[in-house]
């Protein structure tokens, strides 16, 4: 008799994304499949919100809700109560429509009738302001964004405000913990001990635990895998995480689990504590294919302990040992095509958070992720892990592999759309994959992330858009050409202007990440940063942006030589778990803190098209010291566009 198949069960953990599926799983499957080995995911993530958002699952949060003191409730809880009736009514047509199964449903909720209304749907009184609605119910608070007509974006704005406050219930009434995206993040995040984990996964189970076990149980019965794959791209993923491996566990305690992903590769590499390893078997650094295979043939006794690739584990004196048998990497052209087989593609709801057209895209749709190039092309800035692999180690495909992955995919999914989750992909990349898409007259519509380089000529964004590209984001970080070269970005404020605006020319939707917050950044460089913020929305360079608070990374250039950028470092505490953010003293004193408050007020603002004549200072108000005048000019970069790019 033939030995049974050894099957691999890739888990995605709650929370990640509810759009579409976080890509890990589903370049592990691919890429294990194309060594021949049966392989298999599931999103636990996915099933966990759509087993809660039922009626049966509001039954058990209202028992929960109704059992706490008066006192205790919060608005969301008080309003959840009150029209209970409407929201259990309501919540499964919702999530069918959320979910592209019942369009139709879409005039009952843009008029406001179908859904109960909490706390969140305060938001649309700022919506009225910015359509000019005097709030009297007069005016359309959303008529300005979707005018007489976009019904169902309108209707699905409406039906995520609706989850949004059933979110915020959960949290209030089920666990404090509970959050779409940082699903328990403080647990993890830059946590020097385990305890906090330790504590919260020896705590009695909420609701979510339960359904969670549920889940995993189901899950397992349904594969029966020989190895689980627990990948964990966020901080937010943790804990869950763990409750997964916890129910495994308790139930077949030899399955060999194993841990790794994005939070693992920059958290966990100095791992130290023993206990995690009562929860997971193996905890893997950096690409996952070569000490997945490494691992895989030690279950299957073709590889002693000692020969494992990059993976910690707990040696039989219970102390955590690293080993690491030198071994090339999986090149990159040799990956494989990611699989989404197995994954309910059906089931995953586009929700409408954000009302900006480029925001949109992170919630909104399904998208095929796929990259580019392994690791960054450029690997200088200072606020990057550059020395890591996910950063350090760049390594390109040939476009007609790339093509060719992205057909197979449209194959397989019937989706046309694509997000390339490059840290930055290459121009050159770029060129010759929408040369060989528009060669092979493959309609697919995709967007990625970028640097803002002069390479990305308007000839260049013409070709892309021609090839389906409908956005690109980018780092412009701090509107500061002194910060930028401290950062090492290797750009320019004049130069992001005439790249962006050749992007926004040609029909592509444009987001800038910014960040403040940076060492040595002053007030001043702060307000000056903002005037050049508001003069590109002015420009139509942009169209969207997102601000950031900077956060100084062991790993870092600036994390591992501090004085190169005028700052102290604070002492971190024993580590012995998470290794990643460290504090620092900057010398000028600034409250970075007070004017974030200024710089997201006046960046939300840009993005739905208002205060963009409006002084920047202004943003500032809230502050007990009247901020300086902005000493950029009024015209510089309408100046810079105008000028053409030099060598």
């Amino acid at each position: 008799m033939n030995a049974p198949a050894f099957r691999v069960l890739s888990v995605i953990p709650p929370m990640t994304q509810l759009n579409t599926p976080y890509p890990s799983t589903a370049y592990l499957t691919g890429f294990l499949r194309s060594r021949g080995i049966d392989a298999v995911q599931t999103d636990l993530a996915l099933a966990l919100v759509l087993r809660l958002f039922t009626p049966a699952g509001l039954d058990a949060v209202r028992e929960r809700a109704l059992a706490l003191p008066e006192v205790q409730r919060t608005a969301s809880v008080h309003a959840f109560l009150d029209q209970f009736a409407r929201y259990r009514r309501s919540i499964a047509p919702t999530i069918a429509f959320l979910q592209g199964r019942d369009g139709t449903l879409a005039h009952r909720i843009a008029a406001r009738e179908l859904l109960p209304e909490g706390p969140r749907f305060a938001a649309l009184e700022q919506y009225g302001h910015l359509s000019g609605d005097d709030g009297d119910g007069s005016g359309d608070p959303l008529g300005w964004a979707f005018g007489a007509l976009g019904t169902q974006d309108r209707a699905r704005h409406i039906a995520t405000l609706f989850l949004d406050d059933l979110a915020d219930v959960v949290r209030d009434a089920v666990d404090e913990r509970f959050a779409f995206v940082r699903y328990g993040e403080s647990l993890a995040s830059s946590q020097p001990s385990f305890e906090p984990l330790a504590q919260a996964l020896a705590a009695p189970p909420t609701l979510i635990d339960t359904l969670l076990q549920s889940l995993t149980l189901e899950a397992l019965e349904r594969h029966a895998p020989q190895l689980v794959l627990l990948s964990v791209p966020f901080p937010g993923a943790v804990y869950g995480a763990l409750r997964i491996a916890q129910a495994i566990k308790a139930r077949w305690p030899q399955l060999p689990i194993a841990l790794g992903g994005g939070y693992v590769n920059t958290e966990l590499r100095e791992l130290k504590e023993p206990r995690l390893f009562d929860f997971v078997d193996v905890v893997t650094l950096d690409a996952g294919e070569r000490p997945l295979l490494a691992l895989i043939e030690h279950l299957q006794g073709r590889r002693g302990p000692q020969r494992l690739v990059r993976s910690f584990v707990r040696d039989a004196e219970g102390a955590v040992k690293y080993v690491n048998l030198a071994e090339p990497d999986v090149p990159f052209e040799d990956v494989g095509t990611p699989t989404w087989d197995g994954l309910p593609l059906h089931d995953y709801l586009s929700l409408l958070d954000m009302l900006n057209p480029m925001h949109r895209l992170w919630s909104d749709g399904r998208w095929n992720k796929l990259t580019v190039a392994h690791g960054c092309y450029w690997k200088k800035c200072s606020f990057c892990d550059v020395g890591l692999d996910y950063i350090g180690r760049y390594e390109t495909a040939e476009a007609r592999t790339l093509a060719d992955r992205i057909e197979r995919i449209v194959e397989e999914t019937g989706q046309t759309g694509f997000h390339f989750v490059d840290e930055a992909a290459p121009p050159k990349s770029l060129k010759a994959l929408a040369e060989e898409l528009l060669r092979r007259e493959l309609p697919i519509s995709w967007w990625g992330n970028i640097r803002f380089e002069k390479t990305f000529t308007p000839e260049l964004a013409q070709l892309l858009a021609d090839s389906g590209c409908i956005a690109m984001s980018g780092g412009l970080e701090v509107a500061s050409d002194r910060l930028l070269a401290l950062m090492k970005k290797g750009v320019t404020v004049d130069q992001v202007a005439r790249v962006t605006k050749g992007f926004s020319d040609a029909g592509i939707l444009v987001h800038a990440y910014l960040m403040y917050g940076f060492p040595t950044q002053t007030v001043q460089d702060t307000v000056d940063a903002l005037e050049y913020v508001r003069q590109l929305f002015q420009n139509g360079c942009i169209q969207s942006g997102f601000f950031h608070r900077f956060s100084c990374t062991v790993h870092s250039p600036v994390g591992l030589d501090p004085k190169a950028y005028g700052i102290e470092l604070i002492p971190l505490p024993e580590v012995t778990f998470a290794k990643n953010d460290i504090g620092f003293i900057d010398p000028t004193g600034v409250d970075h803190d007070a004017l974030g408050i200024g710089l997201r007020k006046a960046l939300y603002n840009y993005m739905h098209g208002t205060g963009l004549d409006e002084d920047v200072r202004a943003w500032f108000e809230h502050l007990p010291y009247p901020v300086p005048r902005p000493t950029v000019k009024k015209h510089r970069i309408a100046r810079a566009l105008a000028q053409r790019e030099t060598a």
